[in-house]
């Protein structure tokens, strides 16, 4: 299943953890009667808005990779994205029709029907190069680095982005794809109106509020028995302090992207809220099938069973998309949205 842009880091640590998250949530728990009802999720669309003119490239044009590497690209004519976010970026400004290709974290309307470049969440290096790319788009997440090395040995320039971990990233990413792809001021203009969207967005957290939301993040993915809690460089912290919330992760010192769930760690975070992703959530037979989690139903989220959940392709992608985030976010803690 689709996993965030931030992205190719989850399948990785998924199965590197699976066998011990299992033996740490080998056992059950009781689920608990229904709470008090959460506000429903405010969906977020999935199909990006072009800015209203298409930029012409300006190319050739030499930019810095984030693998230390000084990258020409000389057309964007048949570009390749890596991941969904990049993927969402160059759609975004303009240059969708220029896209032949997708991994399988790119499931917005637009891209949808182009053919997948990936195997699981592994570059195949044979699918890109059959496609004739004058442009690759990847982040340093983006593997087998044997697949990225094959591309670029066959002359194609592969331009490394860094993943996003914060809202002060999107600006960084938008600039790095708007200058591969030769359309800095388009860059520009998409920077000026994600952040002005941001900002209307965050209007919308209560200032009266009195005290703010705990959430927890849990990574779940009950088909390979990997439940994990996201710490403070899961890529989540920034949304839900934005939203007006605490990440309870970050608060209680877990250093790493995610940890295996324990229920010791569960009632040490005393969650208010669990922010699950959508397909995550399924994953393990909803909103009962996540109370049974060991230490979940212990916590004031599983005892109320308050949940939010957020599209897993469009979370922590940290791009255009932001705003129905957060407003998604608002409208499921605060019971407000834009």
């Amino acid at each position: 299943m689709p996993t965030p842009a931030a992205s190719h880091r989850f399948p990785r640590l998924a199965v590197a953890v699976a066998a011990l998250a299992l033996a740490l949530t080998g056992c059950g728990g009781t689920a608990t009667p229904p709470g008090p009802a959460a506000p429903a999720p405010a969906a977020v669309p999935d199909r990006v808005e072009p800015l209203a003119a298409t930029p012409r490239p300006v190319l050739p044009a030499t930019v810095p990779s984030a693998d230390g590497a000084q990258v020409t690209v000389a057309s964007a004519e048949r570009v390749v994205p890596l991941t969904g976010s990049l993927n969402e970026i160059v759609h975004t400004l303009g240059l969708g029709k220029q896209v032949v290709a997708r991994d399988i974290t790119a499931t917005f309307e637009q891209a949808a029907a182009l053919p997948v470049v990936t195997r699981g969440h592994d570059v195949s290096a044979e699918s890109v190069l059959s496609l004739r790319p004058t442009l690759v788009l990847a982040e340093t997440t983006t593997g087998p680095a044997e697949a990225v090395q094959q591309i670029r040995d066959a002359g194609i320039p592969v331009v490394v982005v860094a993943p996003a971990k914060g809202l002060d990233d999107i600006p960084k990413r938008i600039d790095a794809v708007a200058a591969a792809l030769g359309v800095r001021d388009a860059g520009t203009q998409l920077n000026q109106r994600t952040a002005d969207r941001i900002a209307a967005a965050r209007k919308n957290v209560p200032a009266d509020s009195g005290k703010q939301p705990r959430v927890a993040f849990l990574y779940l993915r009950g088909t390979a028995s990997v439940y994990l809690l996201g710490g403070s460089d899961s890529g989540a912290a920034s949304l839900l302090e934005a939203a007006g919330a605490v990440d309870t992760g970050k608060e209680s010192g877990l250093g790493k992207d995610f940890t295996p769930i324990t229920s010791e760690a569960l009632a040490a975070a005393a969650p208010d809220a669990i922010l699950v992703m959508s397909k995550g959530l399924a994953s393990v037979g909803g909103i009962d099938g996540l109370v049974k989690i060991p230490g979940v139903a212990q916590t004031p989220a599983g005892m109320d069973r308050r949940v939010v959940t957020v599209d897993d392709g469009v979370l922590l992608n940290y791009g255009p998309r932001t705003d129905q985030v957060l407003s998604s976010l608002i409208t499921q803690l605060h019971g407000k949205g834009a």
